[in-house]
């Protein structure tokens, strides 16, 4: 894998010459949404094929994972745009192989997604992950479960190796998180033990392999309230071999103060849990000054203090799959940032001709513009570039893995990434 970052004058030809390849399979691997009209400073993924082939009339991909000894899933993670297609086309070209260093490390990979996802994207996806986690189930403080239409996203799943878990989430009617549903259900002892039974019920009859706990914004009177909840989940899901895990808010210590953070002990909850997922991103978000959404030094400092206090093996490490376009100037309290897509940043820059800046601390992309009513924007995104860089320190920290918030867009460097530095961990 080699990153490639555009210089001035440069085609996407001359590129490829360059490295031996075509421009259609730097194109297809990229899915580059501006091939015509490249920026400066924007990353790309080139991998040199070392073995390809051509599909025939009446080729599957069994036959064709049996012809060179990989397996399904390999061709699909080399190929993401087959997973999205009905049948294989004669005529197409495969990528069965392609000049890469050995994998560092062997990863779990978490996906969240929504009921709502391009069932195209999704089935792009799913290869690279272990898990897809189903955003979101509801409750009441008396024990009722609201649930999700889940069923064909599990069924799909499951087709490729990939089993659910269930997110359990204190929402309001608004899908905004609620501190007093939470509460109100702690204080609850016959409505939990409700919760945790129907949730249990849910779980075998769906076929969820485990919980993610994600419960943000709880008082920090509460704290207690709320490691004994999860100590009483995980003592249910445990003898039916059935998972715990809990997101956690981004602390670099144990003594931070705020509604986000005092009520997740890391320590205490690290106990207890299967997998915990530190949420290393939103520092760049909607309401806040333009910065980037998950800067490298910030991340580092979170998992530094996570694996101080969590054994490693339980952690994963956030990655935000999205990005940030803020008009400026930026008003506390009246500014609000446009969430776009990595591959729409790309395309927004290629819309206004603007370079692409890399903030070397943060190890992350921007570009400012100005649009059509004169107005300046600043764009904060991740390339290929901040993924490597990020994704990098699963190995160096020795984490379990990482956490995809979320993959509702298919981001081809992202994947390319993963697929180029791990093992995927088998759900």
């Amino acid at each position: 894998m080699i990153i490639h970052v555009v210089q001035q004058g440069e085609t996407l030809a001359r590129i490829a010459e360059q490295y031996g390849v075509t421009p259609e399979r730097v194109i297809i691997d990229n899915e580059l949404p501006n091939p015509e009209n490249l920026v400066v400073g924007q990353s790309m993924i080139v991998r040199i094929p070392t073995e390809e082939y051509t599909v025939v009339e009446g080729d599957t991909l069994t036959d064709i994972a049996q012809l060179y000894n990989i397996t399904v899933d390999e061709i699909l993670r080399n190929n993401p745009w087959v997973a999205a297609q009905e049948s294989l086309e004669p005529g197409q070209v495969l990528l069965i192989a392609y000049e890469k260093d050995p994998v560092i490390d062997t990863a779990l990979i978490n996906g969240y997604l929504y009921p709502f996802i391009n069932p195209g994207v999704h089935r792009k996806s799913l290869p690279f992950l272990t898990y897809q986690s189903l955003f979101t189930y509801g409750f009441t403080p008396q024990g009722d479960l609201i649930p999700i239409e889940d069923e064909e996203l599990i069924a799909t799943g499951y087709e490729v190796g990939v089993p659910p878990i269930m997110v359990l989430a204190p929402m309001s009617a608004e899908m905004n998180f609620d501190t007093q549903i939470a509460h109100d259900m702690f204080v609850n002892q016959e409505g939990q033990n409700r919760l945790i039974d129907n949730i249990v019920a849910t779980m075998q009859e769906k076929g969820y392999i485990g919980l993610d706990i994600d419960f943000e914004f709880i008082q920090p009177e509460d704290k207690e309230l709320f490691i004994s909840f999860i100590s009483n989940v995980k003592n249910r899901l445990e003898p039916l071999g059935l998972l715990t895990l809990v997101a956690l808010a981004p602390k670099t210590s144990g003594e931070m103060t705020g509604l986000l953070y005092e009520a997740h002990d890391y320590p205490a909850i690290g106990a207890i849990a299967d997998l915990v997922l530190l949420m290393t991103y939103e520092w760049g978000y909607l309401f806040g000054p333009p910065m980037a959404t998950a800067p490298l030094n910030n991340v580092r400092q979170v998992l530094e203090y996570g694996v101080s206090v969590i054994d490693n093996d339980k952690i994963l490490m956030g990655i935000p799959n999205y990005s940030y376009d803020w008009a400026l100037p930026f008003v506390r309290g009246e500014s609000m940032a446009e969430a776009l897509s990595n591959q729409e940043a790309i395309a927004r820059a290629a819309q206004y001709g603007v370079t692409i800046e890399f903030d070397e601390i943060a190890q992350a992309p921007y570009y400012y513009y100005t649009n059509e009513q004169g107005v300046e924007h600043v764009v904060w995104f991740d390339d290929a570039r901040s993924m490597n860089a990020k994704l990098r320190l699963i190995a160096e920290l020795q984490l379990r893995g990482a956490g995809i918030w979320q993959v509702m867009d298919f981001f081809p460097a992202l994947y390319m990434v993963i697929n180029e530095l791990f093992t995927i961990e088998e759900g």
